[in-house]
């Protein structure tokens, strides 16, 4: 049962990678063109001529930012589409669409209910109860919303895309009936909402209250257990509801309600009357950008301080790699599995210590946003580019500084206290170390990289007829077997992986960044087996 729920749990914090992973690219459009079309930042540096009403790059900034703004207005209907996509084990393009309908089904008789029962008029709900959802006027749902109709779409894909119907409507069988039995559930799906999500979503306000009212140490606690669950792949599924809903705060920004601390900051990045953004959203947020920016490097170095001389040179390029990646793009994986496997307690210290910096920067009123990791990109764009006095940025910086070496110190004395084998301290015969694409190929003989990666995969799997199940996220790779016991750790590690995380059925498998070529790769293998 725990290894089914496991399971489950894991193919859904990747279903929500599709939708975040257009963050990045939004919040840069966003971003960028908020803050140079932002009146008090044209004056300030003197740019009116160049960025002015009316200047070229002044229509092109503020093209940006509608594009940009556009994504995180609907990312519920997003939400719907990837996570069906993401849940559904065949014809995902299937599973796609009828998200979309879904989504469009269950608003609009939201909606239908709403009027027949006289709610639409102004002062009829509680303020922030409605919200526009693609142009439907319904009850805010958010990406609740969104995650609702993706799970229950994949649910009647997966059971219904294979149905044969008797021989008068089989035009309408297989694939086809999906988005028809789709649209019909989720009409249903839209009355039961009507009645049961205001209950929801004033429990939700209710436990959003608690969070806030527990103050700083709620926010220890938060950045403590969200850096907890990166090594179970599970944080996406933690995090995401105080990104996106309630729990995560309820603004009224130029007269509309928005909820959730991410939509909340960039609504307030979007908007011209935004003078200070709001800590109690960024909160959820801004603790990840002094232990990314200090913390990492800090810990990278005491690694490579400890290493043994005759191995420090490839440790240093090792480290640099997996350090760069942290810092610039936010994806700390590979330097955080480094230590992890070879000494847990270091984790656990890693975890104290994400905890708290996010209580410090809630303390000293960081309001930093992010997209998708806290990366010096977002760091420079939501925080140094909007200025001091709208975001203070320099107080995450003021607290990443001591981070370094607290970070520092504490890792090399329990690296050399406990003899712990991080990078570089490997005994004879026993590897602990990062991999990279290298020694792969340092590998692979005659054969093709991808090939014998893809060769080794499958048999450290348990061969082709164990695999039920491939999906990836930011750097692993996430599959279902039938039979655990088939899998063979070392076969997996000799592939390239960083590590195996097992829980029953649910394999997770550690490579970095590049693992979507990985996942093409071997499901390219597969179908040509």
């Amino acid at each position: 049962m725990k290894s089914s729920f496991f399971g489950i749990l894991q193919r859904i914090g990747h279903s929500f990678m599709l939708p975040i992973a257009l963050l990045p690219v939004a919040g840069l459009l966003l971003g960028i063109g908020a803050s140079f079309t932002n009146a008090t930042t044209i004056e300030s540096y003197g740019l009116q001529s160049l960025l002015g009403d009316g200047t070229i790059l002044h229509a092109l900034l503020t093209v940006m930012k509608s594009a940009g703004s556009v994504v995180f207005s609907n990312l519920p209907m997003l939400f719907a589409i990837g996570v069906a996509m993401g849940m559904a084990t065949k014809e995902k393009q299937v599973a796609a669409i009828s998200g979309a309908v879904g989504f469009f089904a269950m608003h609009a008789t939201i909606n239908a209910m709403l009027q027949l029962n006289g709610l639409l008029t102004p002062g009829a709900l509680p303020d922030g109860s409605l919200g526009m959802s693609v142009g439907i006027n319904s009850l805010q749902m958010g990406v609740f919303g969104g995650v609702l109709v993706g799970l229950g779409v994949a649910a009647l894909h997966n059971r219904f895309y294979r149905i044969e119907l008797p021989a008068t409507f089989s035009f309408f069988g297989g694939t086809r009936f999906v988005p028809i039995v789709t649209a019909l559930t989720y009409v249903g799906v839209g009355i039961l909402m009507f009645y049961i999500w205001p209950t929801i979503q004033e429990g939700i306000m209710h436990l959003g209250g608690l969070v806030n009212r527990a103050g700083y140490a709620g926010t220890f606690i938060y950045g403590f257990i969200e850096r907890a669950l990166i090594p179970f792949g599970l944080h996406h599924v933690f995090y995401m509801p105080f990104w996106q809903t309630g729990l995560g705060g309820t603004e009224i920004i130029d007269g509309i309600s928005v909820s959730g601390a991410q939509n909340i900051f960039f609504a307030e990045l979007a908007s011209p009357n935004t003078k200070e953004f709001s800590v109690e959203a960024t909160r959820f947020m801004a603790g990840k950008f002094p232990f990314y920016l200090f913390g990492i490097p800090g810990a990278a170095l005491a690694i490579y301080h400890c290493a043994k001389p005759e191995h420090r040179k490839l440790v240093l390029g090792l480290l640099l790699s997996a350090t760069l990646t942290a810092v610039l793009t936010g994806i700390t994986e590979p330097i955080e599995f480094s230590f992890l496997f070879a000494a847990p307690l270091l984790y656990v210290l890693h975890c104290v210590l994400a905890g708290l910096s996010f209580m410090l920067c809630h303390i000293f009123n960081v309001g930093v946003g992010q997209t998708f990791s806290g990366s010096l990109i977002d760091f420079v764009l939501f925080g140094v580019l909007q200025g001091n006095a709208k975001s203070h940025w320099i107080n995450a910086i003021l607290i990443g500084i001591p981070l370094f070496p607290i970070y520092y110190f504490s890792f090399r004395f329990l690296i050399l206290r406990f003899n712990f084998k991080t990078p570089g301290r490997e005994d004879e015969g026993q590897e602990t170390k990062l991999y990279t694409r290298k020694d792969v190929e340092a590998a692979k003989g005659n054969v093709p990289a991808a090939d014998q990666v893809s060769e080794l995969i499958v048999a450290g799997l348990g061969g082709k007829a164990n695999i039920t199940n491939i999906d990836c996220c930011a750097t692993r790779l996430r599959i279902t077997v039938a039979d655990e016991n088939l899998v063979d750790d070392s076969l997996l590690k000799s592939s390239g992986a960083r590590g195996v995380i097992r829980r029953g059925q649910g394999i997770q498998v550690i490579y970095g960044p590049h693992v979507t070529l990985i996942k093409s790769n071997l499901e390219d293998s597969l179908q040509g087996a």
